[in-house]
Formats: C-alpha cells, sequence, structure tokens
C-alpha cells in the first residue's frame, strides 16, 4: 500500500504542539499521550492512533468523542511532542519511526491503560486512522490484549504483518476512491489474515477518498461516510471490548 497518500507541501500545522496530559512507561521508556475519560468517570478502554500529521486537534478530538461514547481513551504520542507542518515533513517523520519501536510503545499504552482504576475492561480497543490505521493492525497482530481492531484507511508500512497471533475481531473502514489503497491490496490483507488467524476481518467500504473521517480536512472530509464509519465503530467497539 502507499506510504504518501497526500500531495507533498500541503501546510497541515495544527499551529500549536501535540496535545499531552499523562505520561505512562513504554519498555522503560517515559512516553506521552493524550487521556479522555468518560462522564461516567469509567468504562473498557481504547488506544486512539495518530495519523501520520501527530497527535493533533483532530485526534484529541476523536479521543474526546470515544469518551463521551463511554470509552477510557488513550491517544499516545508516537511523535515525542512534534506535529508536521506539511506532507514532506509528516513522511520523514513517518519514516524514522520503525514500525517495532511504533508498536513498543503503542503496547506501552495498552499496558497503562490497563493499569488504571477507571478501566472496566481486561482488554482495549484500537482504532487508528491512515498510519495509524495501519499500526492498529500492527499493535493488534502482536497484542494479545487488544480485542477490537479498527484501522480507518490503514497504510501498511512494508510487509504484512505477521497475523498468527491476532486474537481481535476486526472492522475495518476505506474509501472506494482512496487511490492511495488500491482495493485489490485488500483482498489479499483479508486473505493474509483469514489464513493466519482464522478470523474474518469485516472491511467496510465507503463512497469516499481518504481520510475521509478527518474534518480538520475539508478537501477531503465526507461527512456522510464520516457518521456512518462512526456509527459502525462505536457499535463494534460496545459489542467487543470487555466482553
Amino acid at each position: 500500500m502507499a506510504d504518501s497518500p497526500d500531495a507533498p507541501g500541503v501546510p497541515r500545522s495544527t499551529g500549536r504542539p501535540a496535545h499531552q496530559n499523562v505520561t505512562f512507561d513504554s519498555d522503560g521508556t517515559p512516553a506521552h499521550g493524550f487521556l479522555a475519560l468518560p462522564p461516567g468517570g469509567r468504562g473498557p478502554g481504547v488506544v486512539v492512533i495518530q495519523e501520520w500529521w501527530g497527535l493533533t486537534d483532530h485526534i484529541a478530538d476523536v479521543t474526546a468523542r470515544l469518551a463521551a461514547e463511554g470509552f477510557v481513551a488513550l491517544a499516545p504520542d508516537l511523535y515525542g511532542g512534534n506535529v508536521a507542518h506539511d506532507s514532506d515533513e509528516a513522511f520523514r517523520m513517518m519514516r524514522d519511526l520503525p514500525v517495532e519501536r511504533g508498536v513498543a510503545l503503542l503496547s506501552g499504552a495498552v499496558g497503562h491503560l490497563l493499569t488504571l482504576p477507571e478501566v472496566t475492561s481486561a482488554d482495549v480497543g484500537a482504532v487508528g486512522f491512515c498510519m495509524g490505521g495501519g499500526f492498529v493492525l500492527y499493535l493488534a497482530a502482536k497484542e494479545a490484549r487488544v480485542s477490537a481492531a479498527v484501522p480507518f484507511y490503514g497504510v501498511i508500512q512494508g510487509e504484512i504483518p505477521d497475523f498468527s497471533g491476532l486474537k481481535a475481531q476486526v472492522q475495518g473502514h476505506y474509501g472506494e476512491r482512496d487511490a492511495s489503497i488500491p482495493l485489490a491490496t485488500l483482498d489479499g490483507l483479508r486473505g493474509a489474515i483469514e489464513r493466519q488467524s482464522g478470523i474474518t476481518p469485516d472491511f467496510r467500504l465507503h463512497a469516499a477518498g481518504h481520510a475521509f473521517f478527518n474534518d480538520g480536512r475539508p478537501e477531503a472530509y465526507d461527512a456522510k461516510a464520516s457518521q456512518e464509519a462512526w456509527t459502525d465503530t462505536i457499535a463494534f467497539l460496545k459489542a467487543t471490548v470487555g466482553r
């Protein structure tokens, strides 16, 4: 699948640093993220994984929206406080983050969530977008404590991961007009998951292009597809995490 889904040079800065309000241990190293609690104060855990831009306003907003739905939601900061100002910088930052390091940091986030007294589940869900959608699959392939994996137009960097250890149910959301992720590649991904794990992923197609869920990008955002995907995602997480 394509590494660079957006046209180079388009300004994407949020005008502010990455959102951080929590620090946790990740494989012996301090890591940071944005944590949001539900109105009732307690609920199942969900990890939210950023796009290649960083832990932006959009990702913090998605995290807060998940909390409003009753989840304890944590978005780890994969870039250590940095937010890309344009797609050239975003590509460089994504390229400079080894998949193994990203997965280790995300596993630390899973562990941190499960130590919180506010988290009522013994497992967590994972939701991610673009680069983060790919990391959802990498994480779920290695982390048995992930019970629900929801990649939004997930970009796989390099080889498809080994799914033999996958325990999570998978619901993916993709755009029919997404030139960066040809629909034919989803057949190969679905087949690999089924063969290696015995789990049949539910890949859902929407009449939209890449990044259709990102309402901070008016040139890509599709309100109908976004609402459809969000409704399905919330129902899926509520039926899967902590059950």
